[in-house]
This record gives C-alpha cells, structure tokens and sequence, in this order.
C-alpha cells in the first residue's frame, strides 16, 4: 500500500532526503535514443538548469545530483532554518519566480502595504506558500513538469512523461547520507556511461571537483574564480558542523574515498580492495567489503529509509508501515 508522502518526508526527523524520477516512455530521456536514433543530450542541461533555479527559490539544498540516460538522482536537503526566517516580502518574491501571483501578493509586494480587510488573505496565502518552499514534494512538482512540457513539445506528443511519483529515500544519519550520496556520484561510473569521475557529466561530483581545482588555481593567482554552476551544499569538516551549515566530512575526505570506491568498483578491478583504507571509512568503522556493496546496491538495500536499524524502525513505525527493508545492510554500515 502506498505511504502517504507527508509521512515519508518530516523535516524535523531528518532534512535529508534521497529522491529519484525515470522517465516512462521507451525514448529516452537523455543521451542518444537506440530506438529512433536521436540524441536528447540536451535534455540533462534542462534538468541541471532547472533545479538551479529551484535551489535559489526553495529553502532546499542540493547535496548530489547525477542526470542518467533514463533517471535522475537528487539528495536534498531540506532547510527548516532559512525558511523560518523568512519575511513576507522574501516569501512573495521567491513564490513569483516560479508561479503567477495572487493579486493582492502583487499589490503588497509593489506598494508595501495594503488594506486591512485583505490583510487576512495575504496572511493566509504567505503562510502557504511558506510552508510550500521547503516542501521536497513542491520542489519535485516543478522541476518534473516543466520538463515534461519541454520533452513533450519537443516529442510533438501528449501523455505522461515521468513513471508515476518520485521515489524517495529518508537518510537519518551521517552514514547514510554518505553511502547515497557515494552511489549517487559513482552512477555513470557504475554503469559504465563514463571511465572516470572528472568526465561524468551532469553530476554533482564533477561540479565539486572543477569548483575546487578553480578555487586553488584561483587562490594562487589572486584572480577572482567565476561561478557557473548553483552552490552545492558545502562539506564544511566535522570540526565545523556546529558553526555552519553543510555536510560534516572535509571535500579532501571525500574526494580520496569517492576516488578509492570508483577504482574498486571498476570491471577490470573486480574484488580489488586496496590497502590504504580511506580515513573516512576509518572513521566510521565501516569494513571495505561492506562500503563497496552499499556503493553498488544502495538501492537495492533499502526502501523508504535509511540509518541506523533503530531509527529506521522508529521512522518506519511514524510513516504508518509495519515492516522495514534492510536489517542486515544498516547492521554492516553501523557496526558499533
């Protein structure tokens, strides 16, 4: 039966979210189309395009991102803070970016004020539309229909464009947000679309690595380094998380586990593990053998959830479901 999707994403029991959307029709939605023998390549700069758009609206952040051949991969993270903080006239700016404005929304945002007989209504429909920017679900409303126009003009056809609902996955822990997050980035390496991480187009992790050669090439020669790409949600270091927002792991970390993963995932390196395990696995305690398979079969693992076995249960047992898919993977990515 399915879960009602308020009760698969609650912001106060974890921001982050891993959501994933495929396409239903036998063209593809990106790349070159076997069938009919068009490319639709450009469709990925569609998507990246829009969740650009969406992540400097909605109180979201993008944590990792990878635009297949027929799916795309998302891990957000919801922002409770930011969208508390908003004033009125934020939340109105923001909400005309994306939709027509209510009449009276205009008028308060062009004259500063309006009467006090529709003070009522604009009271109502901020609130609404407050509580709409950290929606996942609303920011997944628009980016899926704006792009299924576009494929449809594009196709000269009419009919759904996307495989009913999204798909998502709530991670409750740090563990888990590493171990989506890595099979998010390792997705055209692992389907073999790509040979290596700086030529895996349309993903976050090749956004993070040009960013951060830009970032030391332009510290050395004193020369302002240009954003193209929307700001990814920063690995600020654990040292850090209690002073700013983004994820708890340093980039280098990262970098040298993604790295060391992708080698060992690769064909002609099948069962490879090298010696030198990542500190970050260190850190965490997580054997290698049991990184690598949550790295290839993340999806396979886990179904709505994913952390600790207890908390899985406790989320599992909040949505309204009685039973829990990955006991023993959660058991290998907790071992303590």
């Amino acid at each position: 039966m399915t879960i009602s999707r308020r009760k698969l994403i609650e912001p106060q029991i974890t921001p982050f979210y891993h959501v994933i959307n495929r396409c239903v029709r036998r063209a593809y939605l990106c790349g070159d189309d076997p069938y009919n023998g068009k490319n639709y390549q450009h469709r990925r700069g569609w998507i990246v395009n829009k969740i650009k758009q969406l992540a400097a609206v909605f109180c979201i952040d993008v944590c990792a991102y990878a635009v297949m051949s027929n799916h795309y991969h998302l891990v957000l993270k919801i922002d409770t803070e930011q969208q508390k903080k908003l004033t009125p006239e934020a939340v109105i700016s923001r909400w005309l970016q994306l939709f027509n404005g209510h009449p009276i929304a205009v008028d308060f945002l062009k004259e500063g004020q309006i009467g006090a007989d529709k003070q009522q209504a604009l009271s109502k429909l901020v609130a609404e539309w407050q509580q709409r920017l950290g929606s996942i679900s609303w920011f997944m409303r628009c980016l899926n229909e704006e792009i299924a126009r576009k494929a449809n003009k594009e196709d000269q056809c009419k009919g759904a464009f996307w495989e009913g609902r999204f798909k998502s996955q709530a991670l409750l822990d740090e563990q888990a947000l590493l171990s989506c997050m890595m099979y998010v980035d390792l997705n055209p390496i692992r389907a073999g679309v790509t040979p290596s991480l700086d030529q895996s187009d349309f993903t976050s992790i090749q956004q993070r690595i040009r960013e951060y050669r830009q970032t030391k090439v332009s510290r050395l020669s004193k020369v302002p380094s240009s954003a193209n790409h929307f700001q990814l949600l920063p690995f600020v270091g654990a040292e850090h998380q209690t002073k700013i927002a983004g994820i708890n792991f340093a980039f280098a970390d990262y970098l040298e586990l993604i790295d060391w993963t992708g080698r060992c995932i690769r064909n002609d390196k099948k069962g490879f593990i090298a010696s030198n395990q990542p500190k970050i696995l260190q850190q965490l305690g997580i054997t290698p053998d049991a990184w690598l398979e949550h790295s290839e079969q993340f999806m396979e693992h886990y179904a709505n959830v994913s952390g600790k076995w207890s908390r899985m249960c406790a989320f599992k047992q909040h949505a309204g479901g009685h039973w829990c898919k990955g006991k023993s993977a959660s058991h290998q990515l907790h071992p303590n």
